[in-house]
């Protein structure tokens, strides 16, 4: 492990950037958060690193510079776990990954999407309610709208966030104070506990406390439009159905009598 962090080390800070080249073909990695990318201080969270590829070594960097970090002893090939543990203020920030084939440490893949990094709590929490209460239908739309202090100002952006997953819903600007977050056409997917902060825009991204959690409920239509046209369907065949056996029977009267007419003559004689 010494001797990893030291190559790391030395590879980051000791190797010119003019050295390093970059090679398109290699695919681009990816970067995520586990449990959440917005996090409270004194919390701890693995950034996961992957590549499709099993001879590569990672590298974590934050706001462009590489961070002092070695992947986890139990990363795989094409997987590499970053941990920060007693995460403070600083940090918060921009990460991304890239990664280099072992046979060739001078040249690097192309660095991964940015991950934001919150570090919550140097802000006072905002408040969230719904435009609308009471039961949630699927198929409707629900906006929430989440609200920052009074006396704060400042360039700050809003982020919706919902429990169990490991980045926001939504990120928005604010309008004044407040911005409102707008869920279409929701599924019982959506069942759950949200949340909103508001966040500095740039270094060193001060986040606030997160708001009260606001539990949303979605249920399901007693009818269904599928049920509805399986209904109609079906009262169609029925009275289809019932008309067929009443002409059946009719012709069969109509039938009977013209017999009875026929035969009348020769039963008088």
């Amino acid at each position: 492990m010494i001797p990893e962090f030291l190559f790391l080390l030395c590879f980051g800070f000791c190797v010119g950037q003019g050295d390093i080249k970059r090679d398109d073909s290699l695919p681009r990695p990816s970067i995520s958060a586990w449990p959440s990318s917005v996090a409270p201080a004194n919390s701890k969270v693995a950034l996961r690193c992957s590549a499709p590829t099993r001879n590569g070594n990672f590298v974590l960097k934050k706001n462009g510079l590489p961070v002092e970090s070695v992947p986890s002893p139990d990363s795989s090939g094409g997987l590499a776990e970053f941990h920060l543990t007693d995460l403070k203020t600083r940090n918060a920030g921009e990460y991304t990954c890239e990664y280099y084939l072992r046979e060739s440490p001078q040249i690097r893949s192309l660095p991964s999407d940015a991950l934001l990094l919150l570090v919550t709590g140097n802000l006072p929490k905002p408040s969230l309610q719904p435009h609308q209460r009471g039961n949630v239908t699927a198929g409707q739309k629900v906006t929430l709208q989440c609200q920052g202090p009074e006396h704060f100002t400042g360039s700050i952006m809003f982020a919706l966030l919902k429990k169990g997953t490991s980045t926001p819903i939504q990120i928005q600007s604010p309008v004044g104070k407040e911005t409102d977050f707008s869920l279409q056409n929701v599924t019982v997917d959506d069942t759950g506990d949200y949340s909103c902060v508001y966040f500095q825009r740039s270094a060193p991204f001060w986040a606030s406390e997160p708001s009260d959690h606001l539990a949303i409920w979605v249920t399901v239509s007693a009818v269904s439009p599928g049920t509805t046209s399986r209904d109609f369907t079906m009262g169609n065949l029925i009275r289809l159905s019932l008309a067929a056996i009443i002409m059946v029977t009719l012709g069969a009267f109509l039938v009977e009598a013209w017999f009875s007419q026929k035969e009348s003559p020769h039963g008088s004689r």
